[in-house]
Order: C-alpha cells, then structure tokens, then sequence
C-alpha cells in the first residue's frame, strides 16, 4: 500500500474538478466580508458535503455559498490562482478546471470578463507553480439550450485567442432530471469547431446518459461514467473507442452514484483496459486531493505506483489543452521508477 507522501511526490494529472467547488472556507469567509455577503454559519456545514449525501442535487446545493463570493473579477482571479497553488502542492502537474460562466454574472460581469479574469489565476499560478493549465466551460442541463449555445460560442472565441486558455466545452448538471438532447445544438457547434467536448454522464443517470453524451452530443470523454458499467455493451464500446471516464472515486460515493469504495467500478475498469483518470471533483464540497484518492484506491484495491502512472498517462492522452505540452509531461511520467 502506497503512503500518502510517495504519491504526492508523483506526477499527477487532475482531468475533471469544478471552479465553483474548490473555494477554500476560508476564502469565502474573507470574500464575504470584504464583499458584504452574508453566508450561513457556520460555513463549513453549507459548503462541505456528507460522506453520503441524498442525491447529486442535494451535493449541488453546497455550491451556493461558493457561487455567491464568485462574482467579481478579483474573487475569479484569486480562486483561480489558489487552485492551481493546490495542485502543485499535491503534485500535479497538469489541471483542467472546468466551471459555468454564466453563473458568475449576478453582479454584472460578462461571460468574456469571467473567463478572462479566471485565465488571469490560472496562468499567474501556472507561472508561479509551473503546472500545466487550462479551462473548460460548462453548459448546464437546466438551462434554456439558446443559453448553452452562447456559451459554446464563448468558448470557441476564447479557444481562438489563446490566451485564456479555453480549451473544451462540457455540459454539466443533474442528468436525472434534465436529458442532454436539447443541449445539441451547442455541441455541434463545438464539434464543427474542433473544440473538445466532455459531458457529464452515467452519475445521476444510468448507461442510457453515457450513450446520449457519445451518439447525440458528441462527447470524447465522460464526466464520472461510473454507471456504464451497468451495461455491459456499452462499457465494451467505450474501451474499444478508447473513451476516457473522469472518475471521482470519493465524490462518487457522496452522490450515491457508487454505493461505497469497495463497490466503486474504477478498479474494474483498469483491469479491463477502459481508460480512467482520477480527479476529486471538488476539493471543498468533498474535502479531498488527488493524493488522498489514489492513497483510498491504494488501501481498497491494492493500488500501487504503475497504477497512478497509467492513470496519468491516459488522463494526459485523453487531456484537452496544448499537445506538446501534454507530450512533454507525458515523457517525464514516464520516466518515474516503478
């Protein structure tokens, strides 16, 4: 069993964590003040999840608080910054956060000021850390698909500048209540725009969500996906197209998508071949890091140093920012001594 130490000193890619969930307590209490906002006390009740939660939409609702300090250029910035300070701190080296713009315009912001100002934190960290970084933009499954259609033109302009470091579209939210077929549109602009596309799926939903995402939206990666196991079929096509599912082992369990660890499909998965990365998710609604996931994987299946190698290895495949960069970080995984 591998200690929480080695695995922090390894290479590490983070594929699939959420702006909105990732500011830390302490964070959204200065944010608060200096904003005025009045948040529920004590704040690490409404912000930090139960192990097990009653659904997704109950773990969602620990996103407020975040949501709330999230709506100026400043607060996008540091939270931005302080995530990629976590990852370094956690030994990963390549990060993808992903999060809904539009969510982050009460006060007046523009969509294209939320992205610009989260592009700031990102590469002040990535200059200041030297993690590899970059941005996907959520669309959201309750959302009205005209809504989904400007964010997908949002992220294809700022994919186009560069130096906001948009990198793919993704659509997140509740998949039991809210199908992803409306959202189509928006993905077919991604697609004939070569963005990359990932969608949440197989969560809240069964297999029936991870074929929408791949036959309808056009997905090439999977959101969480622990549910395609439930198909037999499908969790074959998925390994034969070389699909990757962004797995979360701990948030999965909060959300009840797994039923505990031990009956959690990741281990599954990696032993039939279908390309899984790990990520938390979120590090504040689930207080974890990815070290800490790979020590839980470690001690429930006996999962060692090749196992955190190949994971990184398909996450940094299977990643949406630049090539090279994912070429050069890929050489350097794969030098580490097993």
């Amino acid at each position: 069993m591998m200690d929480l130490e080695t695995i922090r000193a390894l290479p590490k890619a983070e594929l699939h964590v959420h702006l909105d969930t990732c500011v830390r307590v302490e964070t959204a209490r200065e944010l608060a003040r200096k904003y005025e906002i009045d948040l529920p006390e004590p704040l690490e009740i409404f912000m930090i999840a139960p192990p097990r939660c009653a659904d997704l939409a109950d773990f969602l609702r620990r996103v407020d608080p975040q949501l709330a300090v999230l709506q100026t250029e400043e607060a996008l910035e540091r939270v931005a910054y302080e995530l990629v300070e976590s990852w370094a701190h956690d030994g990963v080296v390549y990060g993808e956060v992903r999060y809904a713009p539009q969510l982050c315009t009460r006060e007046g912001l523009s969509m294209d000021a939320v992205v610009e100002a989260v592009a700031r934190g990102l590469k002040a960290g990535a200059a200041d850390f030297g993690v590899t970084v970059g941005q996907i933009l959520c669309c959201l499954r309750h959302e009205p698909p005209d809504l989904s259609e400007e964010v997908a033109r949002l992220a294809i302009r700022h994919r186009d500048r560069g130096e906001t470091l948009v990198i793919g579209l993704d659509l997140a939210a509740d998949e039991a209540r809210y199908p992803g077929a409306p959202h189509r549109k928006a993905f077919e602009l991604a697609r004939e725009a070569d963005l990359p596309r990932t969608v949440h799926a197989g969560e809240a939903a069964g297999p029936e969500s991870v074929r929408e995402a791949l036959d309808v939206l056009g997905a090439m990666r999977i959101g969480h996906g622990v549910r395609t196991v439930e198909d037999p079929d499908l969790l074959a096509r998925v390994h034969r197209e070389g699909v990757l599912l962004e797995m979360c082992p701990t948030s999965n369990v909060q959300t009840r998508a797994a039923e505990s660890l031990e009956a959690h499909p990741i281990d599954y998965c990696y032993r039939l071949g279908v390309k899984v990365s790990v990520s938390t998710d979120s590090r504040t609604i689930t207080p974890t890091t990815v070290s800490r996931e790979y020590a839980l994987l470690s001690r429930q299946f006996g999962w060692g140093v090749e196992h955190v190698r190949t994971t990184t290895r398909y996450a940094l495949e299977s990643g949406f920012g630049d090539a090279e960069a994912r070429r050069a970080l890929l050489d350097r995984v794969m030098q580490v001594v097993v």
